[in-house]
């Protein structure tokens, strides 16, 4: 206990600030990945082969490859092609990608949970199927969602380790851990705050998604 005691009269501004950069990867990452996702998920929906099988590839390398392996190729390989990005847009779009792949596999489940009599009952109206897919049928899919996102987004925050990897401008907790090992004999401690701190920020997260779920419960 007097370790930690020790660890934060020194370095505690330096885990304030790296905790509020893991913060922001995971929002910088998480709200382009979830609405490219939700796009992908819809477009697959449209009755156009060569573009449902396009998409279907694209969410299934995106998410089965691992993030480090991607990360390596958009900061060594893209480069090749003429393609260079600052190490804090490589970490956030590896981030993206991946989260936009999840996203759209969870949503397509949830749009298989909607009543295919709503989708007929609608077309027979007249409406168009873009229009039923917005309107109807995404609506409802998402309020399905909410906990495998809630879950995907606590695995995000964890992924934003990823920025440890690379030479990145300032240091999230997983590399501030690593400095501070580096530097004393306090690894041990600095690990145990980083810990600490990625679980209350999980379970912060895991109770707002909790919050909202039971919200949209109701509402259905």
């Amino acid at each position: 206990m007097g370790d930690i005691q020790r660890l934060l009269a020194d370095y505690g501004p330096a885990f304030g600030q790296a905790l509020l950069l893991t913060w922001k990867l995971t929002a910088l990452s998480f709200v382009p990945g979830f609405a490219l996702g939700v796009v992908v998920a819809v477009l697959r929906l449209l009755p156009l082969p060569p573009l449902r099988g396009a998409l279907t590839a694209y969410v299934e390398v995106f998410r089965n490859i691992p993030s480090v392996a991607l990360l390596i190729f958009i900061v060594f390989a893209l480069p090749d092609l003429n393609v260079v990005l600052d190490y804090d847009t490589a970490v956030v779009l590896t981030l993206a990608l991946v989260c936009s792949a999840f996203t759209a596999d969870y949503v397509r489940s949830g749009i298989n949970t909607v009543d295919e009599g709503q989708i007929e009952a609608a077309l027979s109206l007249g409406m168009r199927p873009i229009t039923v897919i917005t309107a109807i049928v995404l609506p409802q899919a998402l309020r399905t969602v909410v906990q495998p996102v809630t879950s995907l987004l606590i695995a995000l925050m964890l992924s934003t380790s990823l920025a440890s990897q690379v030479p990145f401008p300032g240091r999230e907790l997983t590399a501030l851990v690593s400095k501070i090992a580096n530097e004393s004999a306090a690894g041990i401690a600095a690990f145990a705050v980083a810990a600490t701190l990625y679980v209350a920020t999980g379970l912060v997260i895991g109770w707002l998604g909790g919050l909202l779920e039971r919200r949209l419960r109701i509402l259905r």
